[in-house]
């Protein structure tokens, strides 16, 4: 798999894929993280009357779609449409937070997937600023933000494989240290090869804090042959779980069955952050009652493109003073 220009539609497809997109996948379970503090109310707005929504909007070969205007976009909350305020299609600086499992299952995994990292740091901009969560027995915050990208890959040189997985405390510690982020648009990578098994945190106190924080979340998931051992629960159930979380905050979750597909895979990823639209309204609904609001994104597209795909962040609570 390569990263390419590709064909270019009237309106610009760039930077896909070769080869098919594929489903997603990993996982998790309970146990671990020494201080659990409380991640405060979402916060998917710049101030209490404006949302923002990144919107990543792909065609049906899962190349991403360039170009389009704020009239191709319908944005709709609690199913009343709204009036789209703002919209941009700029690359603006991220700040991003690597979640990397170095736990005994990754042991063979390690080269490829700090090589993943390496590619995924090719698509930043200097503005752009990274930590890095690295979580095995338990999850630990190894390099707070930072635009030095050096520090964080000097960190990963030095990695061992060990011991069980806190994936779920990952993620957990991962959205709390997005709380210190520079920059307006933020993003998680989580590269695992799912397994779960030790963390403190449950799958529905993640699902709600996911929901609560303005955060994407991106999985590469490196999974074992169904047939080459036993799997475990966890195991089993980890593609769904990620793809829900992922898929909940916009993001995605990728599967990968050959690990020489890991690097352009996160290589990808990083050029779907840097192809996204971001449209901002100003809800109707005034209302500061801290209950969650769906958020539903429809393309009309320009004549003449076939069927196009959104990919949004599903929903945001409301301010509650």
């Amino acid at each position: 798999m390569k990263l390419s220009c590709a064909g270019i539609f009237s309106l610009g497809l760039l930077f896909s894929l070769s080869g098919q997109e594929q489903p997603v996948s990993i996982v998790p379970r309970p146990k671990a993280l020494e201080k659990a503090e409380v991640l405060p109310k979402a916060n998917i707005r710049v101030d209490s009357t404006l949302v923002l929504i990144p919107v990543t909007v792909t065609d049906p070969m899962n190349r991403f779609v360039t170009g389009l205007e704020k009239e191709n976009f319908r944005l709709y909350e609690d199913k009343k449409e709204q009036d789209i305020t703002q919209f941009s299609s700029e690359d603006a600086p991220l700040s991003v937070g690597v979640i990397f499992d170095c736990s005994g299952s990754m042991g063979h995994k390690l080269e490829k997937s700090r090589l993943a990292v390496s590619q995924f740091f090719k698509t930043a901009n200097p503005e752009d600023e990274f930590f890095l969560v690295q979580f095995s027995d338990t999850a630990s915050l190894a390099q707070p933000f930072t635009r030095n990208l050096e520090e964080i890959q000097n960190r990963l040189t030095f990695t061992r494989s060990k011991g069980r997985t806190a994936l779920l405390d990952a993620v957990y510690l991962g959205l709390h240290e997005m709380k210190r982020a520079k920059n307006p648009r933020k993003a998680l990578l989580i590269i695992s090869d799912g397994g779960d098994n030790n963390s403190r945190y449950t799958e529905n106190e993640i699902k709600d804090l996911v929901k609560e924080a303005d955060t994407q979340i991106y999985a590469i998931g490196i999974y074992e042959d169904a047939g080459g051992r036993g799997r475990t629960p966890e195991e089993a159930n980890g593609p769904a779980l990620l793809t829900e979380i992922a898929e909940q905050t916009g993001g995605r979750q990728y599967s990968v069955d050959n690990l020489n597909e890991l690097p352009d895979v996160a290589a990808k990823i990083g050029v779907e952050l840097r192809n996204q639209y971001v449209l901002g309204y100003s809800p109707g609904n005034l209302q500061h009652d801290g209950k969650y609001r769906h958020v539903l994104v429809k393309i009309v597209p320009p004549r003449g493109l076939p069927p196009l795909r959104p990919f949004w962040r599903l929903g945001y609570y409301a301010p509650v003073q």
